[in-house]
């Protein structure tokens, strides 16, 4: 079994699902008293949220390299940024050190294409529904066509994460507003939702859509449990 590396933090309300759904995966394929093998580097999301709505992404980087580097040198075998966002600086992770990042995006990508599905609504932070770090990498890569909800609905959902989620709450006005922005999506042509933001998954279930939802928190960790176990 390979070392897990997880950097996370961002926020360690869905860090803590990871580590959960990641140690729950092993259980269950290996059974007995397995658990993951995982290193994990988490960081002050107060820092972290501060540099990002500051525009600072080179300074986010480094902050995320040391500790891609803590993680490396501890003797994790690959890494797990358990966050969509911060994916804006994976390239400046990769080359800072010499073990895999295993991607959210293609991870959630490949389950995606794996249901036959090509054009997905997205929700996300402002930054991963606006900006082409992720967008891009789902259309360019994996050939998904995205949309992503209206200006009124984007500033609903950014809102929601860092107002709501990322602190642990759960309000259900925000998950009937999601809802609704889902539906909306659905009626522009979307066969499913990506939820880009590893809190959403908090807030938003399967029940709560008529077409599928993809958490990429838990295809995350389960797409490491695969890794982490492959031969």
């Amino acid at each position: 079994m390979k070392t897990i590396g997880l950097i996370g933090g961002m926020s360690w309300e869905s860090s803590l699902e990871y580590y959960r759904i990641i140690n729950e995966g092993v259980k269950a394929r290996m059974g007995g008293f397995h658990s993951a093998k995982s290193i994990l580097y988490s960081v002050d999301f107060a820092e972290m949220e501060t540099l990002q709505h500051q525009q600072k992404w080179p300074e986010a980087a480094q902050v995320l390299i040391h500790a891609a580097g803590s993680v490396e040198a501890a003797g994790a075998d690959f890494l797990v940024l358990c966050t969509n966002t911060m994916h804006k600086v994976a390239a400046e992770i990769e080359s800072a050190v010499r073990i895999p990042l295993l991607h959210i995006a293609d991870a959630t990508a490949g389950v995606v294409s794996g249901r036959g599905l090509k054009r997905v609504g997205l929700l996300g932070t402002r930054f991963t529904m606006e900006e082409d770090f992720y967008k891009g990498r789902l259309s360019q890569k994996h050939g998904l066509e995205v949309l992503t909800p209206g200006l009124p609905d984007r500033e609903i959902v950014h809102r929601v994460i860092y107002e709501e989620l990322v602190v642990g709450r759960i309000e259900p006005s925000s998950r009937s507003q999601f809802k609704a922005i889902i539906k909306r999506l659905v009626g522009e042509g979307a066969e499913g939702v990506i939820l880009g933001c590893t809190e959403i998954g908090l807030l938003i279930k399967e029940k709560d859509s008529l077409v599928p939802l993809f958490d990429t928190t838990r295809i995350h960790a389960q797409a490491a449990v695969e890794f982490a176990l492959e031969s």
